[in-house]
């Protein structure tokens, strides 16, 4: 797991002022609004018998162990203990690890790391998800696989008229080459724009709405460090841009939620279909990603076998490995020894 980032982990609507534990990176955390509306997060133990603080309450914007009732400030800190007698101490080790948290774009986003606030990584931009002309809808889903392997999956162009080929992929055809990617590459991140074409055959009333014979589709597919993809599409119908973070729950469980938002047909009675829609694509990955053989992506570029279709992919994979590098002190001679073989640092690939 990648240390010192933002993690997306909640819709903003989950946290309220009752306390709610959310499970990741192999650890509880607990999260609850405060009177003011600011969200808390502490590490979901009382440190004095170990019960989840989650089965808890909350109390002028502290929250209370449901156990012996001993109440923790904002940064961690018990302040009262009811079984004490008035003046005795509060021992210094009555405290729970407190973490730093943001609300944006509709998410939660936790820090899970040691860096002082002026050297934290930034909360990636996403300008869409406060783009008052796209509608969104929201919807999450369980995928039995590591985060790193869900995450490649949704910044992947070439499995589209594979996997949904029944589903979002109908009418690109199997064999669609990808000329050219337009490869761009940050500090925490990575994008890649190709035009794809996609023929259209509706058989549903969607055909009285959106009907020509075909369009080209801008597609854009961008990763954000350390659990964020996030895709554009747009073509003569309008534009779809798909958000989700992939929130790693432990090496074999992956939470992704996902805020996808449209321009077109934007009724809100039609999300019920725009998200039917979205969850058969999503079980066409599930079972994919689920059968991988190696759960956790290889250390080694070398273990698996590459082509120019994956340049985003790959670039994840280096860019995830200089951090866990960073976070560890560890080299990797072997992606070191491949990176003139699979260049990642030109912005484009014929």
């Amino acid at each position: 797991m990648l240390k010192n980032f933002w993690y997306a982990c909640a819709f903003s609507s989950e946290i309220t002022n009752k306390p709610k534990q959310i499970v990741m990176l192999k650890q509880k955390f607990v999260f609850y609004r405060d009177s003011q509306g600011k969200v808390i997060a502490l590490k979901d133990r009382c440190p004095h018998r170990g019960a989840a603080l989650s089965l808890g309450w909350v109390e002028n914007g502290c929250i209370r162990c449901p156990y012996h009732g001993w109440k923790y400030q904002a940064d961690g800190k018990c302040i009262d203990i009811p079984a004490n007698e008035s003046g005795v101490a509060i021992p210094k080790k009555a405290r729970v690890d407190s973490y730093p948290v943001q609300e944006k774009y509709g998410f939660i986003w936790l820090f899970y790391g040691d860096l002082p606030e002026e050297q934290r990584p930034p909360i990636p931009s996403l300008p869409e998800l406060e783009d008052p002309t796209l509608h969104p809808i929201y919807y999450e889903f369980k995928v039995n696989a590591h985060y790193t392997r869900t995450l490649e999956n949704a910044i992947d162009f070439a499995h589209v008229p594979i996997i949904h080929g029944n589903s979002f992929g109908k009418g690109f055809k199997l064999d669609q080459k990808i000329e050219t990617y337009d490869l761009k590459i940050t500090d925490w991140g990575a994008s890649a724009k190709v035009d794809l074409l996609k023929y259209h055959k509706q058989n549903n009333f969607l055909k009285y709405f959106v009907r020509p014979s075909t369009s080209k589709v801008e597609s854009k597919i961008s990763f954000y460090l350390p659990n964020i993809n996030k895709l554009e599409a747009s073509s003569a119908e309008g534009k779809l841009v798909n958000f989700g973070t992939h929130i790693p729950i432990d090496d074999n469980t992956t939470i992704i939620k996902r805020i996808q938002f449209r321009s077109f047909l934007t009724y809100p009675w039609l999300d019920f279909l725009f998200k039917k829609s979205s969850f058969k694509a999503n079980i066409e990955d599930k079972v994919v990603a689920e059968s991988i053989y190696s759960p956790i992506l290889p250390a080694n570029l070398s273990e698996e076998v590459h082509v120019a279709s994956d340049i985003l992919q790959i670039t994840y994979r280096k860019l995830r490995q200089k951090y866990l590098t960073l976070n560890t002190g560890e080299q990797n001679k072997s992606d070191k020894y491949h990176e003139h073989r699979l260049k990642t640092t030109t912005t484009s690939v014929n």
